[in-house]
């Protein structure tokens, strides 16, 4: 009995030294009017595969993509969301947030909560801050990092619109 109670110690600490979250985390000020507020955060693999998604605004990603393609474009066609049925869609999005702090944690798991493998990978949170005006963070990540770090991610804005850029802002990433 004691044999099976140290392996599962063993097993349990080895487990835990392999696990790792990854915390992405931004300051969000909600924006008043129509084709504003919509944002979402996700994985991609180091191939530029979509991994998982943790977060896209609920209009977006159930259907209002087709009635605004200038919507998270990008999220919209690396995440598969047009081949995504209900139940897919449901467990990525969620209404839009109020005003303050936001913070996502990624476990180290694909969308089917499988857990991959330690490697890099990349965050991306993407924002459509009004119309065509878009704004996208990207950092490079290491799943298995031996240390503790924190990255701060750059915007890229598209459009001209300058209004919304505070929107999302101070977009950190710890791992």
């Amino acid at each position: 009995m004691k044999k099976i109670v140290f392996a599962l110690l063993v097993l349990c600490a080895a487990a835990a030294l392999h696990a790792q979250t990854i915390e992405i985390s931004f300051n969000y000020v909600k924006q008043g009017g129509f084709a504003s507020n919509q944002f979402a955060v996700w994985i991609e693999d180091s191939g530029g595969n979509h991994v998982r998604t943790l977060y896209a605004a609920r209009f977006t990603a159930q259907g209002g993509w087709k009635k605004r393609e200038q919507s998270i474009p990008l999220w919209v066609k690396q995440s598969g969301l047009e081949g995504m049925n209900k139940s897919q869609v449901d467990a990525v999005s969620g209404p839009t947030p109020g005003s303050g702090t936001l913070s996502y944690v990624w476990d180290g798991k694909d969308q089917a909560g499988s857990a991959l493998p330690q490697g890099e990978y990349r965050v991306f949170v993407e924002a459509t801050l009004r119309g065509e005006n878009r704004v996208l963070y990207s950092a490079a990540v290491r799943l298995g990092a031996p240390r503790r770090t924190s990255v701060e991610a750059q915007p890229r804005y598209f459009g001209g619109g300058v209004k919304e850029r505070g929107m999302i802002s101070h977009v950190e990433i710890k791992y």
